[in-house]
């Protein structure tokens, strides 16, 4: 076994994903080399998720997996969302863990690595310090992960300043920290020169970005200047928005700059009023009504007839959204407003969740109330809902042509993503023929499926 060498699990989402290719970064720059077999490393790291229940249950089977084959020698530390919030509760489930490592100070972990060298340690050494600094100490490396050849996800924020009944964010990431615009800026243009035509912004809230450095509408800031200054980047996605802090001023930057899909994932969690007042979410569905009215208006369909614009001369709208069923109180009623909803708007995409009961969360007072298998029965019949109305959304693009991202080939069929795809959660676009890996095409679609599109390749690569 070398003595520099170490293996990276990474659970939980895209932004964990940014972390934990962060960590590698600084042991790469220390001379540790990564390996995939565990057995072959010394240091063997674990970037935990603590969202919800199942995302910790994971995280704990993993660490449990890696301390049993364990080797003389070799170092486990459990690092990111989990054991900053459940760090001694981690240790007492996961015996022969060597280190705690808190999501807060990620850019510690040669120094932790470091600590646990220099001397026995019968008990695992924590370093879980209470504020969170990122964005102010991150060591000059990139904050961006590969999710795809061509793709990035760049990490624009961290932490959270909403104040959601049943999220333990804040408790885990502490408030929000926007990182300077410069920085994310000089980071999209070394992805650009990496050949990355994706960029992915992510944070805990787009939406809030810029807010602790005092500026007003900041993302739509932030894309203006990363329009202007990669103009070469081919598209430009916006992850976790936030209801209500979707300005004019962002709608304005994303039909009028090309390089920006005309995609939002803006997460509603439920559509009753009282239910988000139990969430403590925004209430006022009106205001939903109003901005995807807006947003439609300045992306359509370019096939409605709209006066010819540059958002026209693209693609209509599409957006994403997440909901929660079985939330404490949820009635039968809630529920069916939450179904109407979805049919009245139209999602191109949705995703669900079950509650998951949060400890130390404003909504712990409420409990657990809505039985398992409700929850299950509610979860069935939203998804059920949303696959039809996915399949009209699907079939309405037969016919047309999309730019697609190629991401693979197998079968005789091309891989890739359109504007519509973000990766890992959306559909697919499947094209006979064989494209380069990379490179973005034309492809006219034939047919639809509940959540992929497939068709034929009708153009040579787009190079820009």
């Amino acid at each position: 076994m070398s003595k520099k060498t170490f293996h990276l699990t990474s659970l939980g989402c895209a932004k964990n994903s940014v972390d934990s290719d962060s960590m590698a970064q600084l042991l790469m720059n220390a001379d540790y080399e990564p390996v995939e077999n565990p057995t072959k490393a010394s240091i063997l790291i674990v970037n935990t998720c603590g969202f919800i229940g199942p995302a910790r249950e994971e995280s704990i089977n993993e660490l449990k997996k890696l301390a049993a084959q364990k080797q003389k020698n070799q170092l486990l530390i459990a690092a990111g969302c989990l054991t900053q919030r459940y760090g001694v509760e981690v240790a007492k489930q996961v015996p022969g863990l060597d280190g705690i490592l808190g999501t807060r100070r990620w850019m510690d972990i040669l120094k932790v690595v470091d600590q646990l060298r220099a001397s026995p340690h019968p008990e695992p050494v924590y370093h879980l310090p209470e504020s969170a600094t990122i964005g102010t100490d991150e060591q000059g490396i990139l904050r961006a992960s590969l999710a795809g050849e061509k793709t990035a996800y760049l990490k624009i924020a961290d932490g959270c300043r909403r104040p959601c009944a049943f999220c333990a964010i804040p408790l885990i990431k502490g408030t929000a920290v926007s990182r300077p615009l410069e920085t994310i800026v000089a980071e999209a243009r070394e992805l650009r020169e990496m050949g990355i035509r994706e960029l992915i912004l992510v944070a805990q809230d787009t939406t809030d970005y810029g807010h602790d450095l005092g500026m007003k509408d900041g993302l739509a800031i932030l894309l203006e200047k990363l329009t202007d200054e990669v103009p070469e980047m081919d598209w430009i996605r916006i992850m976790y928005a936030y209801p209500g802090y979707v300005t004019d001023r962002l709608i304005e930057v994303m039909s009028s700059r090309k390089q920006i899909l005309p995609y939002l994932d803006l997460p509603l969690q439920h559509a009753h009023p009282q239910t988000l007042a139990r969430m403590k979410r925004p209430a006022k569905i009106e205001w939903v009504h109003q901005t995807l009215a807006k947003m439609r208006t300045a992306m359509p369909d370019p096939s409605t007839g709209f006066p010819t614009t540059l958002a026209q001369t693209r693609q209509r709208l599409s957006i994403r959204t997440t909901f929660i069923v079985g939330y404490p109180g949820e009635t039968e009623q809630e529920f069916q407003a939450l179904i109407d909803f979805i049919q009245e708007i139209r999602f191109d995409r949705v995703g669900a969740f079950k509650f998951s009961f949060e400890p130390g969360t404003t909504s712990e007072a409420l409990g657990d109330s809505v039985p398992a298998e409700v929850k299950d029965e509610r979860w069935e019949r939203l998804m059920s809902a949303q696959q039809k109305i996915s399949l009209q959304i699907n079939q309405s693009y037969v016919g047309k042509t999309l730019d697609v991202l190629v991401e693979g080939y197998d079968n005789g069929m091309t891989i890739g993503r359109s504007y519509r795809d973000a990766p890992e959660i959306d559909g697919l676009v499947f094209a006979e023929g064989r494209a380069p890996i990379g490179e973005i095409v034309k492809v006219k679609i034939s047919g639809a499926l509940a959540y992929d599109l497939t068709g034929t390749l009708s153009a040579q690569p787009i190079k820009r």
